[in-house]
């Protein structure tokens, strides 16, 4: 294996369409995030490049629905995602966008190039146009019944009901989503990457120079290959993109999968702008990609063939790309609100991104699909993080502080039993090391977890509480050997729970200490004062599961009641159908937020039947609770009662979403007699 003299990091670019959630941590960033941090404790020049991926149709279909520009949502989300990450502790070294005007010149210059080389190629075809719009209309503008299931709303591109993929062309009575129009067929000329010219370099550069790729990365990139490649369009008719920068380009935007890459490029010259070839043009850099599964062919097989086009750039040396994170057993889905947000995750787990960092590792998809559940995620904090290794660290440094003034005591001599534990561990850096360069995240932490179940039960063997009462020597030896394993933990930790790390080095009084000296002996002097002992973590209680689980009930509730089509009409129901949901109106007696839910008001309503309580997820769209006292509202009546928070909620407020995600009560617009039915 050749020595390369830097490393340059680069993450899937999130789509600003929404918020980023834990399957996107998961699969990308944490763990590109923990190798990152690795390489810089290993004192390796290493560099970490990210942003938002800002172009594309779905954006102006979002854009269109709630009426704003594509700008306006990209500026958005841009923001709550970068953030997002920052919360979390994702250090990357920029994170931009594909909207910046260094991306737009590095793109077209690109596009440039490889046209002035003859590495497209032009072809004409009948796309469908939309002739009431007055534009030709892409995959996903384009729905009809899919032929393969008849579901009568699938995409130009895939029937998300069976999850076919499609062309505009198989839809049965195609329409346009813009206008409900039937669409015609008309010519248009775009550009191509002949992927096909460039099969046999990329099958021996995967298959014959690279068979140390992860099998699931390998697996795919062969089965492309094995069918054969076909041309690429890298222009499409769409007025949001970067314009093609050629004669006879007008209305044509470069395709969204052949910009976004670039941003890579991109956002390291925004960064550096005098050294960025470095990175991108020096043999002696490694280039690593951490992408989704959904990504593997697009950075192994489509980017690279763009790079070798170009002629000037490396190709990445691995493309460590992780599968799926499931949620509670099901599909994680952006479009039916099935996920957890990271922005409202730390609004309902304050301080405890690293919890979530530490379950999203243990439970890493990193060679098939794994499943989040919020039973497991309470467990491992439970019964890992606090019973093993934070119960260790508070017990070694409160027995520190009880018998020898919170300082260091010096170490005696040593046992046998001594010597064994220091022995066991000894080869953690090795250990640790070992999967963190196979890029095997969750077995790294559960060897870096094992030095924190070593020091448990070395306290618990050696017992230095019951020593103290006739021979503090010794105990004094016992918590010094105790106090250098939590500084070990401190080295190991850092680079899967950063802000846990540094709070330990603090309690230590610990410098930042390098990785090489993972496994020493002499991490603290004797003699060195402690800082103030806090625990690391705490017991998440099953009141605050008990309400996550609540909250998907009523997300798949909602799912199951509000199954949108394209256009944003619901599907049709018999009148039998709606006239189940007993519809009511009442008056709000009093409303407040209810305890440790930051999203939870209680509502007590006068119902017209003897009055009610409901419990509606609006707290953060009404930050003064009392004032909606005295307003009418609409809810429904006849929900099943379910328990939550300790309080019984007995139906569903009815509110309505404004563009700017703010909830709004529907009342009536003239004062009704309580308990009416509405219909």
């Amino acid at each position: 294996m050749k020595n390369f003299k830097r490393t340059l990091v680069t993450s899937a670019l999130p789509y600003a369409n929404g918020p980023v959630h834990i399957g996107h941590l998961a699969g990308v960033y944490v763990p590109a995030d923990i190798y990152v941090r690795y390489l810089r404790l290993k004192g390796e020049e290493v560099l970490f490049v990210g942003g938002s991926d800002e172009h594309g149709v779905p954006i102006t279909i979002k854009a269109k629905k709630e009426g704003v520009t594509p700008q306006d949502i990209v500026d958005r989300y841009h923001g709550i995602i970068k953030k997002s990450f920052e919360d979390f502790g994702i250090s990357y070294d920029i994170y931009s966008r594909t909207t910046s005007q260094t991306h737009k010149e590095t793109a077209s210059e690109f596009f440039k190039t490889l046209y002035e080389k003859g590495e497209f190629i032009e072809k004409s075809s009948e796309q469908y146009y939309d002739e009431q719009a007055h534009q030709f209309l892409a995959d996903r503008y384009i729905t009809g019944t899919c032929p393969h299931c008849k579901n009568p709303n699938a995409y130009g591109d895939q029937c998300e009901a069976c999850g076919t993929s499609l062309s505009p062309l198989d839809l049965i009575e195609p329409k346009s989503a813009i206008t409900g129009s039937k669409p015609v067929l008309r010519e248009t000329k775009h550009w191509y990457l002949p992927l096909d010219a460039h099969e046999a370099w990329l099958r021996q550069w995967i298959l014959e120079e690279h068979p140390e790729w992860k099998s699931n990365v390998y697996g795919q990139c062969k089965s492309w290959l094995d069918m054969g490649l076909q041309p690429r369009a890298v222009s499409r008719d769409l007025d949001w993109g970067i314009p093609v920068p050629v004669e006879g380009a007008e209305g044509k935007v470069l395709y969204v999968w052949f910009d976004a890459p670039i941003g890579y490029i991109s956002n390291t010259k925004e960064l550096l702008p005098e050294t960025w070839e470095t990175w991108w043009k020096d043999s002696d850099t490694r280039m690593l990609h951490f992408i989704g599964k959904d990504n593997i062919v697009f950075h192994c097989i489509v980017f690279p063939a763009m790079l070798k086009a170009e002629g000037s750039y490396i190709l990445p040396d691995n493309v460590p790309a992780n599968e799926f994170l499931n949620l509670e057993g099901d599909k994680i889905s952006t479009s039916r609100n099935w996920a957890v947000w990271l922005h409202e995750y730390l609004e309902e787990f304050p301080g405890k991104q690293d919890v979530l960092r530490y379950v999203l590792t243990a439970n890493a998809p990193e060679t098939k699909d794994n499943d989040f559940t919020w039973k497991d995620f309470q467990t491992r904090n439970n019964s890992e993080l606090v019973a093993i290794f934070g119960n260790f660290v508070n017990r070694a440094l409160v027995l520190t502080q009880k018998y020898f003034e919170g300082k260091v005591p010096p170490c005696g001599e040593l046992t046998d039993y001594d010597r064994e534990t220091l022995k066991e561990f000894a080869d953690v850096k090795k250990q640790v090391e070992h999967y963190l360069d196979q890029f095997k995240f969750r077995e790294a932490q559960k060897e870096a977890m094992n030095l924190a179940r070593i020091g448990n039960k070395y306290l618990a063997d050696s017992e230095p509480w019951k020593l103290a009462k006739t021979d503090m020597a010794r105990t004094g030896t016992i918590l010094h050997i105790a106090l250098q394993i939590a500084a070990n933990l401190a080295i190991a930790f850092e680079p899967f729970l950063p802000f846990s790390a540094e709070r330990l080095r603090k309690m230590l009084q610990m410098p930042h200490v390098e990785w090489e000296r993972l496994g020493a002996i002499d991490l603290l002097q004797a003699g060195t004062t402690l800082g103030e002992v806090e625990l690391l973590f705490d017991k998440i209680e099953d009141a605050a599961i008990e309400a996550q689980i609540e909250k998907l009930l009523a997300t798949k509730r909602a799912n199951e009641l509000d199954n949108y089509s394209p256009n944003g009409v619901k599907e049709n129901v018999a009148f039998d159908d709606f006239a189940k949901m007993d519809i009511r109106v009442g008056t709000v007696l009093a409303c407040s937020k209810v305890p440790k839910a930051d999203k939870l008001l209680e509502f007590k309503l006068d119902d017209g039947m003897g009055g009610r309580t409901i419990l509606s997820g609006i707290a953060q769209s009404y930050p003064n609770p009392e004032e909606l006292v005295g307003k009418q509202v609409l809810f429904i009546a006849n929900f099943e009662p379910r328990k939550l928070r300790g309080s019984m909620s007995e139906g569903m407020i009815l509110s309505a979403e404004n563009a700017d995600g703010k909830l709004v009560l529907v009342e009536p617009s003239k004062t009704v007699v309580n308990g009416v039915s509405v219909g």
